[in-house]
């Protein structure tokens, strides 16, 4: 385990030093910086957005990857669309529970082979880009690519529900009524405040989950 964070942790400050000091690089070789004021405010606006959405990351994944499988997906990326629904089915598959050490295994094993598949994928389709950029941008595949996500999700959380559906009543309950406030009676765009809103559910599930199992409405059975 020590030496899992050891390495976790070389690769991460590796992977900082990588990403921030090409940008640097070249800046200083040509000599060309972004304006201070400019630079500030861009960087505040993606802060804004991003910075909650990786602190509810962090605290959501971590516990279901385990720690290997935490340091690899936080430095290869594509966390919620890929990473997080592969570990998940392997474990489940592999009949193994998260926060354990075998499920951290399989976790580990899940992302990385997950992320080799990525950059096979990714590297087919930059050689396939330009010949099939027409049906890429065909408008009436459009729909299909905007809801990939709500789909993996909708059949991940199908699965998931129809396990353990005593827990789900509430999650889901809750996700859409705080989807119905966001949407309908606060008018903003629920995507834009989804990191807000992942830490928020996470309690809410836990809490109630703790409550059914003191009151006696959830047993050891149903969460096995």
């Amino acid at each position: 385990m020590k030496n899992i964070h050891t390495l976790g942790e070389r690769s991460l400050v590796g992977m900082l030093i990588l990403m921030v000091g090409a940008p640097m690089v070249i800046s200083v070789y040509y000599n060309i910086f972004p304006p201070a004021g400019a630079f500030l405010s861009g960087f505040l606006q993606a802060a804004m957005i991003y910075l909650p959405i990786a602190i509810a990351e962090y605290f959501t994944f971590v516990p279901i990857l385990g720690p290997g499988g935490s340091y690899l997906a936080f430095v290869t990326g594509n966390l919620t669309n890929l990473k997080i629904p592969a570990a998940v089915v392997a474990m489940d598959q592999a009949g193994v529970k998260s926060g354990t050490e075998e499920g951290a295994v399989i976790a580990q094993i899940s992302v990385a082979i997950s992320s080799m598949v990525t950059i096979g994928v990714v590297f087919v389709g930059m050689l396939m880009v330009l010949p099939l950029q027409p049906l890429l941008s065909s408008p009436v595949l459009a729909p299909a690519f905007d809801n990939i996500l709500p789909a993996l999700f909708g059949a991940l959380g199908a699965h998931f529900f129809s396990q353990h559906r005593k827990l789900a009543v509430v999650p889901l309950l809750s996700t859409v009524i705080l989807a119905a406030l966001v949407i309908y009676v606060l008018k903003l765009n629920f995507s834009s405040i989804q990191g807000v809103l992942i830490p928020i559910l996470g309690v809410i599930s836990v809490v109630s989950a703790l409550y059914f199992y003191r009151i006696g409405w959830i047993k050891k059975e149903d969460i096995e």
